[in-house]
């Protein structure tokens, strides 16, 4: 009842985005009943029914992937001070998304199924004609309730379950006990040493702040401000690091200061992973095509094809949040301004929500480029279920990039607050924008043509 009455009282754009995730469910599962449907009109081809259900793993993981974007960015799931002491803690509220997902995920089914019947006249009593309807609606054969119920409720079954692993609550890490303040490499990067940001150097002289009592002059004529909030917001954070690195402050006079450990990179541990699932992905489908050569008229490509092109979505996927942290770093680089500085640090701190999605848009931008030059006018004829299956993978993953870009600017509303606060001028907000998107466009943009280019050299023969 409860994840009814929040789906019921919510915003107009979380309707819109829960409708999303009812449209790809709905598409999914009609193209899982048309497999179905194709197994039972032809018995004796178990190798291409088989193909055709593993082909549809593609839009099963688009809309499992959209849902948990949509599920992340539910204003009425998402856990505030209070709630907890009504009984609404983050487990109850992680039950009450997955349970929200699934509601929406079974209308979609539900519209796939009288879809389904509908085309094979048992809605209408007027029997289908054309060479789809043969192929994939088993008009005329009574279908498995079994089977139908399983590829019905496989969609809100996965989705619901990958919304519930990744709101699942999480423990905070303990608080690792203070290094020894020592002299030298080792001394000033101890392993029990607490990360301080970016912005802890130079704040207005944090480096004795810890000594001195909140509000008093330090050495310099610095205001210590940093003991009387120990733990600033990100925001302020984030802003004040942007000020301090286009203007920084006079240095220290004070004698020998300590050696303050530098930043580690952050969402940079997948990268090389990401590389070598790529490089993986395109040594399989290259032996594959050069094995077994360009797809004859009127077939789909083979398993072969589909491993490879798997692992390449994989590889870019978990590179990306890697390679959009590098962008964000090249734009820091050359001694910055303000304005490129902004851009960088939003870059890197939006890399794991932002990069993720960007990956997998590259891979079906790839994909999509392969499928325009190697299947333009030889290869296999696209039906309207495979239009179906690439309308489908192509819109879940833009609408998962403009779930994570939205949930993205949520995450960073206070820094743009603290920014205007601090003096900064709207445009220039919109202009470092736009500078994230060009510095993305341009390292992107290369990536997906070398990547399809490698790609469709096997095929193109």
């Amino acid at each position: 009842m409860l994840a009814l009455r929040l789906t019921r009282t919510a915003h107009l754009a979380v309707h819109l985005r829960r409708l999303l995730v009812a449209t790809a469910s709905a598409g999914t599962g009609f193209l899982l009943l048309c497999a179905l449907g194709h197994a039972l009109s032809h018995p004796d081809a178990p190798g291409a029914s088989a193909l055709r259900l593993a082909w549809c793993a593609a839009p099963l993981a688009a809309a499992v992937y959209l849902a948990v974007a949509v599920a992340r960015t539910d204003p009425g799931t998402r856990p505030r001070s209070g709630l907890s002491a009504i009984g609404l803690g983050p487990g109850r509220l992680m039950a009450v998304s997955a349970t929200t997902t699934a509601l929406s995920a079974s209308l979609g089914s539900v519209v796939a199924l009288l879809a389904f019947l509908h085309l094979r006249g048992d809605l209408t009593g007027r029997p289908p004609s054309g060479r789809v309807a043969a192929d994939a609606l088993a008009v005329g054969q009574s279908l498995p309730a079994p089977a139908v119920l399983t590829l019905l409720v496989l969609v809100p079954a996965l989705a619901s379950a990958a919304v519930a692993h990744t709101l699942r609550p999480r423990d905070p890490r303990p608080a690792a006990a203070p290094a020894p303040r020592g002299y030298g490499r080792f001394g000033a990067y101890g392993w029990g040493k607490a990360r301080e940001t970016f912005g802890a150097y130079g704040r207005f002289g944090a480096r004795t702040a810890t000594a001195a009592p909140a509000g008093s002059v330090g050495a310099g004529g610095a205001l210590q401000t940093q003991a009387s909030d120990p733990h600033p917001s990100p925001s302020a954070d984030v802003a004040t690091q942007t000020l301090e690195a286009a203007d920084p402050p006079p240095p220290d006079p004070a004698p020998d200061p300590p050696t303050e450990p530098a930043p580690r990179p952050q969402n940079t541990t997948a990268l090389p992973w990401g590389i070598a699932v790529l490089t993986a992905g395109l040594t399989v489908e290259t032996y594959t095509g050069n094995a077994s050569g360009a797809p004859a008229p009127g077939t789909a490509p083979s398993a072969g094809v589909l491993i490879g092109w798997a692992l390449t979505a994989l590889g870019l996927a978990l590179a990306g949040p890697g390679l959009t942290h590098l962008c964000g770093r090249l734009l820091q680089a050359a001694r910055p301004g303000a304005l490129r500085l902004l851009a960088g640090r939003v870059l890197m701190e939006e890399s794991q929500r932002v990069g993720r999605p960007l990956g997998v848009v590259a891979a079906v931008a790839a994909a999509a480029y392969v499928t325009a030059t190697v299947y333009d006018g030889d290869g296999p004829a696209f039906g309207p279920l495979s239009t179906l299956g690439a309308l489908l993978v192509a819109g879940c993953t833009v609408a998962t990039l403009l779930t994570a870009a939205v949930e993205a600017r949520h995450a960073r509303a206070d820094t743009t607050d603290a920014l205007l606060r601090l003096g900064a001028p709207p445009a220039t907000l919109r202009a470092a924008a736009a500078v994230r998107a060009a510095a993305l466009l341009a390292l992107f943009v290369p990536l997906v043509l070398i990547v399809a280019v490698l790609a469709a050299l096997p095929l193109d023969h």
